[in-house]
């Protein structure tokens, strides 16, 4: 089913606004919402959720975590859309805050999701190498620990 390509852009917009909420936040209600009630999400290395309860577990307890917890951007490299089919494709980076050193620490994952219509997404897919983002995060760990010595396991506990 064909849809509008500027209805898949501001669909696109606001998803991308609330994963920048999300990141900032610890709060991924807001970027959930942006797909169906009845999501299914693939993700090639936790597995595969239904439901936007399900996401919500998932995204939370995957995020909140030292050190994922300061994997707070998702830049976009690229994407395109296939309004005929419904689809966006692209290149997303889940990038580290700086550590104290200006350098970017960041793993590429390539998503696509599909559209549902309504402004809302029916499914999202994420492929990826999970070795490379050990290694970014290793490499975010070294410069943390090397930026923060009286904070070597992250920053104390909120409260």
């Amino acid at each position: 089913m064909a849809h509008d390509r500027s209805e898949m852009e501001e669909a696109f917009a606001r998803y991308c606004a609330a994963a920048a909420h999300g990141g900032a936040t610890g709060d991924w209600r807001p970027w959930v919402e942006t797909f169906v009630p009845e999501v299914h999400y693939v993700e090639h290395l936790y597995g595969e959720f239904h439901g936007r309860e399900e996401v919500l577990a998932w995204i939370t307890d995957t995020m909140a975590p030292w050190p994922i917890s300061h994997m707070r951007e998702f830049p976009w490299d690229w994407y395109t859309i296939d309004a005929e089919q419904g689809w966006l494709v692209g290149q997303v980076e889940n990038r580290f805050v700086d550590p104290g050193d200006g350098e970017v620490y960041e793993g590429a994952n390539w998503t696509r999701l599909v559209y549902a219509g309504d402004g809302l997404w029916a499914s999202e897919e994420d492929v990826y190498n999970p070795a490379h983002f050990a290694t970014v995060v290793r490499d975010w760990l070294q410069a943390w620990r090397t930026h923060h010595p009286d904070q070597p396991d992250g920053p104390p506990a909120p409260g």
